[in-house]
C-alpha cells in the first residue's frame, strides 16, 4: 500500500469517527414525559446556599389519566425495587423524574442533624407506608435516575417524616422555613410533603472568614466597613481580640481610619465586652466630647448606660448633653429619663413637661404623655 493510499484510508477513518461521534451526541428534544427541568436555590444567611436540581412530573399521566391518590405505593412503589434496567438490583426512588435528582451544598452543612460535606449529591428516597421515609444522599450524582444506585456510594442516610399537604399537581421542591442558620426544604407532590432540615453549624465562622479576607482587601480600606465588622463580632460576642484591632484601625486618623464618635464608641464597646470598663469609659468620654458627636448619639449613650444599670453616670451624660446642646430636642427628654433613673421624680416630671412642649412628632408626644402620667404616680419611665 503506497503512502497516498494510506493517507486516503486514514482520512476516511477519521471522517467516519467524526460523523459517528457527532451522531452519538444526539439532539435537543423536549424532556421525556414532559417532566420539566426545575432548579431551586435557597441561601442560608448571605454566604451559604443549597440548590436542588430535578425533573418535575405531574400527577396527570402523559395520556391524560388521572393518577390522583395513586402516586404513593403505586406509580412510585414502597421500599427498594428492581427497576428492570441498570446495575442496581434494589433501588430507592430518584425523588423526581428522568435524570438523577441532585442537591448541592456550597459549604459543609447538616441534614437533619447529620454532617454532610460541601458538594453535589444524588438525592434519593425510600418510600414507606405508615412510617418514616429514608432520605439518601449519594456520592454518585451523575448516573441516570436510580438505575445504577449502589449503597456503597451513600454519603448520608436520615429518616424523614412525610405529611399530608395541599394538592400539588407538579412535583416541586420548596424551602418552607428560612432562618439565619438553617432552612427547611420540602418535596411536594399529590397530597403529600416530605420536609427535611438543612443547617449550617458554623455560620459565624463562615462570616468571620469572609470578613477577614475583606479586611485585607479593598473593603478594609474603609473605616465604616471596619466598624461594621466590629459590630458583627459584638452582636455575636465572638472574636473580640481581633475585633479590637479592627476598631483601633478604624478610630485612628490614617488613610483607612478616622477618629469620630462612631469609631471611638465602637472601640469602647469592644473594650467593655473584654471587661476593660475603665478604659472603655475613658474612650467614651472622649467620644461624647468629640466635635462629631451629635445630640442624638450622646442621648443614645445615656440610654445605653441606663440599660447597663449605670444610672448616675447616665444622668451625668444627659446633663452634659443639655449643657452642650441647650434647647435642642431631645435633651429635656434625656434629663427626664436621667432623673427618673436615680429616683428624682420631681425633677424628672419638670423636664418631661418641658420636653413635651417641643416634641417633634406624635409618637414622642404620646410617649411623654404616658411618661408624665407615670412620674405623677411616682413611677420610673425607663
Amino acid at each position: 500500500m503506497n503512502n497516498s493510499t494510506r493517507k486516503l484510508g486514514l482520512s476516511t477513518a477519521l471522517a467516519f469517527l467524526c460523523v459517528t461521534g457527532l451522531l452519538a451526541q444526539g439532539i435537543t428534544l423536549p424532556p421525556s414525559g414532559d417532566n420539566q427541568k426545575s432548579i431551586v436555590t435557597q441561601y442560608i444567611g448571605s454566604i451559604a446556599s443549597v440548590t436542588i436540581d430535578y425533573n418535575s412530573p405531574d400527577v396527570t399521566a402523559p395520556n391524560g389519566a388521572d393518577r390522583k391518590g395513586k402516586i404513593w405505593g403505586q406509580l412510585e412503589p414502597y421500599g427498594m425495587n428492581y427497576l428492570g434496567f441498570g446495575t442496581a438490583t434494589a433501588s430507592p426512588w430518584r425523588a423526581g423524574a428522568n435524570q438523577n435528582t441532585t442537591i448541592t451544598f456550597s459549604h459543609d452543612m447538616e441534614v437533619e442533624g447529620k454532617a454532610i460535606k460541601a458538594g453535589t449529591y444524588g438525592l434519593h428516597m425510600i418510600i414507606e407506608k405508615d412510617k418514616p421515609w429514608t432520605l439518601i444522599l449519594s456520592n454518585n450524582s451523575t448516573a441516570w435516575g436510580s438505575y445504577f444506585y449502589d449503597a456503597k456510594d451513600d454519603a448520608l442516610r436520615v429518616e424523614v417524616q412525610p405529611r399530608e399537604a395541599p394538592y400539588h399537581e407538579w412535583l416541586s421542591y420548596e424551602f418552607i422555613d428560612r432562618q439565619p442558620e438553617f432552612t427547611v426544604a420540602a418535596l411536594y407532590w399529590d397530597e403529600l410533603m416530605v420536609p427535611f432540615k438543612i443547617s449550617v453549624p458554623n455560620m459565624n465562622d463562615l462570616y468571620l472568614a469572609k470578613i477577614r479576607n475583606e479586611m485585607e482587601n479593598a473593603p478594609g480600606f474603609n473605616w465604616q466597613n471596619r466598624v461594621a465588622a466590629v459590630q458583627f463580632c459584638l452582636s455575636k460576642n465572638i472574636n473580640l481580640q481581633e475585633a479590637l484591632t479592627w476598631a483601633e484601625a478604624a478610630s485612628t486618623n490614617s488613610f483607612i481610619g478616622e477618629e469620630n464618635f462612631t469609631t471611638l464608641s465602637t472601640k469602647a464597646g469592644v473594650l467593655t465586652a473584654l471587661g476593660k470598663k475603665e478604659e472603655a469609659a475613658g474612650i467614651m468620654d472622649k467620644a461624647i466630647n468629640h466635635p462629631t458627636a451629635s445630640v442624638f448619639q450622646v442621648h443614645a449613650y445615656g440610654r445605653q448606660l441606663i440599660a447597663q444599670g449605670e444610672k448616675q453616670k447616665a444622668l451625668e451624660v444627659f446633663q452634659f448633653n443639655a449643657n452642650k446642646n441647650p434647647k435642642t430636642w431631645p435633651v429635656n427628654f434625656g434629663l427626664a429619663r436621667g432623673y427618673s433613673a436615680v429616683g428624682n421624680y420631681k425633677s424628672a416630671l419638670k423636664y418631661a413637661k418641658l420636653a413635651l412642649e417641643n416634641a417633634p412628632d406624635q409618637p414622642n408626644k404620646d410617649a411623654l404623655v404616658a411618661g408624665i402620667a407615670k412620674l405623677e404616680k411616682g413611677e420610673d419611665i425607663n
